[in-house]
Formats: structure tokens, C-alpha cells, sequence
């Protein structure tokens, strides 16, 4: 089965998380930031993702420190999960829309992490958490799986839709790299190794 679960703990939070990368979209969400956790069901439901994510962090101060290191938990759940990443498509894109909001989102589990990120969103308060946060979230994801991910926002008006439409487009395009394919023998690399 491909699980994992991360315990990380800091003194500015602490964060359990766990997933099943083959599971029926079930989530069971709770970080103190109610936007994060709305998010964080998107990404099980529109991924296919069993997702147990706890979280208390220093609200008191804002969501950066909350908002980052479940980024952080998450993306060491994906790099256990996946392991040494046989099978996999490696590939996983999408182009979402969410009413006028729409995202593309492209990513590959090559082991090289990177994020590029062209998503011009307003410096505005989602319930209690900064939107410049999003940004900050998928970095700590990505450096810590070994993802190469690519986000942009194409069009936007409302926030809330612009930001939703980037997490759908992560979630299918994160279903699509860690689809099991038995077509695929070893790694989804011509070197051998990922």
C-alpha cells in the first residue's frame, strides 16, 4: 500500500499528517485554518487521496507557520508514500477552470525539486489565512517531495475561485504522476533512476 505518516513538531507547530495515495477521496481535515482545510479536502477529493491531516499551530501570530509546515508534512508524506517511485507515470498536468478562475497546473516527480509560479493573487485574508501563503505552501511541498511543479493562473477574478481552481488543478495533475501504470517497468526514466 502506498502510505505514509508524518509527525512533525516545532515550537511553532506541530502537525500529523497521513495519506493513502490509492484511496476513494476521503479527508478528515483540521489545521485551525479553515480555508487550508477546505483546500486540503479539495486535494482528497479531486485526487482520489485518503488525507488525515491535525494541526495546531501559533494562530496567534497568522497562518504562515501553520499553512508552511503542513506544505512541508505533506510533501514528505508524497516522497514516503511514492518511494522509489516504480510504476509511476512520474507526469501529471491539468488545466482546470473554476467559474472565471483558470489554473494550469503541470508537475514530475523527478526528484529535482522546483517550483515555478505564475499566480498573480491578491494580497488579501482567506478567513484566516493570508493568500500570499498558497505560494509558500506549494514551495514546502514541492522542496520537500522532489517535485518539479509548474502553476499558473491564467485568468482570476474572485480569490476564493483562483485559489480553489489551483488546488483542483494539483490535485488531478498529483492523481495523474502517481497513477500506477503496469506499462511502466522500473522508472519512468531513461536513466534508470529517478
Amino acid at each position: 500500500m502506498r502510505k505514509a505518516k508524518i509527525e512533525r513538531k516545532t515550537l511553532e507547530t506541530k502537525v500529523s499528517l497521513e495519506i493513502n495515495l490509492d484511496g476513494t477521496g476521503c479527508a478528515d481535515i483540521a489545521t485551525g485554518v479553515g480555508f487550508l482545510d477546505h483546500m486540503l479536502t479539495l486535494v482528497a477529493k479531486h485526487g482520489f487521496f485518503d488525507l488525515q491531516v491535525k494541526a495546531e499551530g501559533d494562530l496567534q501570530v497568522d497562518s504562515h507557520h501553520t499553512v508552511e509546515d503542513c506544505g512541508i508534512a505533506l510533501g514528505q508524506a508524497l516522497k514516503q508514500a511514492l518511494g522509489d517511485k516504480c510504476g509511476i507515470h512520474r507526469y501529471g498536468t491539468c488545466l482546470l477552470p473554476m467559474d472565471e478562475a483558470l489554473a494550469q497546473v503541470a508537475l514530475d516527480f523527478s526528484g529535482r525539486p522546483f517550483l515555478i509560479w505564475r499566480a498573480e493573487i491578491p494580497k488579501v485574508k482567506l478567513g484566516n489565512m493570508e493568500a500570499e501563503m498558497v505560494e509558500e505552501f506549494f514551495r514546502a511541498l514541492a522542496m520537500e517531495s522532489g517535485l518539479t511543479l509548474h502553476v499558473h493562473l491564467l485568468e482570476g477574478n474572485n480569490t476564493h475561485h483562483m485559489v480553489e481552481a489551483i488546488f483542483k488543478a494539483f490535485a488531478r495533475a498529483l492523481a495523474d504522476g502517481v497513477a500506477n501504470d503496469p506499462r511502466v517497468k522500473g522508472v519512468m526514466s531513461s536513466k534508470g533512476s529517478l
